[in-house]
């Protein structure tokens, strides 16, 4: 295989380094913050949140992003959001970045910052800035920091979210292949939605490409993979996805869009799709994995359109988690999505390990075998598969059901 998978996330990468710690920001007896360095300055992109409300963290990297500067760390805290916080978050985040400059000796506009947690209070600076001195002695390029770090950005997530990959591209020696790495880590369980999903990520590669290559590899990757997810219909304003290049893989330099691109391109969008799964799958109180396939689509977008209103139906969700076979909701989602087609041309089915079971065609809901439906509704992932018969076009979303659990967890979340 081209790209394999390997043991790891943000560390995997060459020129790569984490370390984390308790800072009692919001929570008590856990890990609460993570620093990511980098040993060389770094080609940086990045994606953020489309709602209009921007946290202070998510400003002051798109700034950093959009200014093409090269960038060497993350200061990331969890359990407050640094939003909604006016001119004291956009403090918060210059003092943090001077903090950080100064005990890593690198200047403070190659400091990007994260947040994620409750919307309105104001970050401690003091516990942020004494963070930051304790894990500046620990970075290490360790798998074991890596996970670490993974960890302390979790807010209500119940598992880390990392993922890695390996794959040759020419050396820069013109003799051989050298092995490149990507890998990365996510937070997010919920607020999720697309456009672009409620989320902290933080990739990593040491594959030498151009800046602006990179940043297109990332904004086309994510509308089929983050874009593409959904837990409960709100889109955060904190969410953040940045991909670091080290360059340090030794590989023929990737100028232009040819073969040694497109391998990059698909590494990048294993490495995002697998944390997008576990992102979903790890839906505030979820029980269940619900992917919707669309295909056969006359576009595109309409393919990702309708996959994204089935997988954000709140009915849907909630026949997931009750085990019941009331498929017309799956039905009545693809109606309202708002592209065009035909009723009378689809054909709609249920599929797990149990087997599959098809619930529409020809105009009809059909007869199935409800035993066979509740032995698919029972496993942990669900799939319904949308065939169109318009065209070509196909995209997959993933989300996951709706549970007593979600309304317990949000109920009372800020207290």
């Amino acid at each position: 295989m081209k790209i394999r998978k390997i043991a790891g996330g943000f560390t995997a990468a060459k020129g790569f380094k984490a370390a984390s710690c308790e800072a009692a920001i919001k929570y008590q007896n856990r890990r609460d913050m993570a620093l990511l360095f980098t040993d060389v300055p770094c080609a940086v992109a990045g994606t953020f949140t489309s709602n209009r409300v921007k946290a202070a963290p998510v400003l002051w990297d798109m700034g950093i992003v959009k200014s093409g500067r090269p960038a060497r760390a993350v200061v990331v805290n969890t359990g407050i959001a640094n939003a909604g916080t006016g001119a004291e978050g956009m403090r918060l985040c210059s003092e943090t970045a001077k903090h950080t400059a100064e005990i890593l000796g690198i200047s403070a506009d190659e400091v990007l910052v994260g947040s994620t947690g409750v919307i309105g209070p104001n970050v401690p600076l003091d516990r942020i800035t004494a963070g930051v001195t304790v894990m500046a002695k620990n970075l290490s390029d360790s798998a074991e920091a890596g996970t670490l770090a993974s960890k302390a950005i979790m807010t209500t997530d119940t598992v880390n979210k990392e993922y890695a990959v390996e794959f040759d591209l020419p050396a820069a020696s013109g003799e051989g292949t050298v092995t490149v790495r990507l890998g990365g880590m996510s937070k997010g369980s919920g607020m999720i939605h697309p456009n672009m999903c409620t989320m902290l990520g933080y990739l990593a590669t040491d594959c030498a490409i151009d800046p602006s290559l990179l940043q297109k590899a990332l904004s086309n990757v994510i509308k089929d993979t983050f874009n593409m997810i959904t837990v409960d219909g709100d889109t955060s304003t904190n969410d953040t996805l940045l991909l670091f290049s080290s360059s340090l893989a030794g590989n023929k330099p990737i100028t232009t869009e040819d073969e040694s691109y497109e391998l990059f391109c698909s590494a990048l969008y294993s490495v995002c799709h697998d944390l997008s799964v576990l992102m979903a799958s790890d839906g505030e109180g979820a029980t269940h994995l619900l992917e919707i396939r669309v295909f056969n689509a006359d576009t595109k977008e309409n393919a990702r359109t309708l996959a994204r209103s089935v997988a954000g139906s709140s009915l849907v969700k909630a026949m997931i988690y009750g085990k019941d076979a009331n498929c017309g909701r799956v039905l009545c989602a693809l109606g309202y999505a708002g592209p065009a087609f035909d009723p009378a041309n689809i054909v709609i089915t249920m599929t797990g390990k149990s087997g599959s079971v098809c619930f529409y065609k020809d105009g009809c809901v059909q007869l199935f075998d409800e035993e066979k439906a509740l032995a698919i509704l029972s496993e942990h992932d669900v799939h319904f598969d949308c065939d169109m018969n318009m065209g070509n076009e196909e995209a997959t979303a993933w989300g996951c059901d709706l549970t007593y659990d979600y309304v317990k967890i949000n109920g009372d979340y800020r207290t």
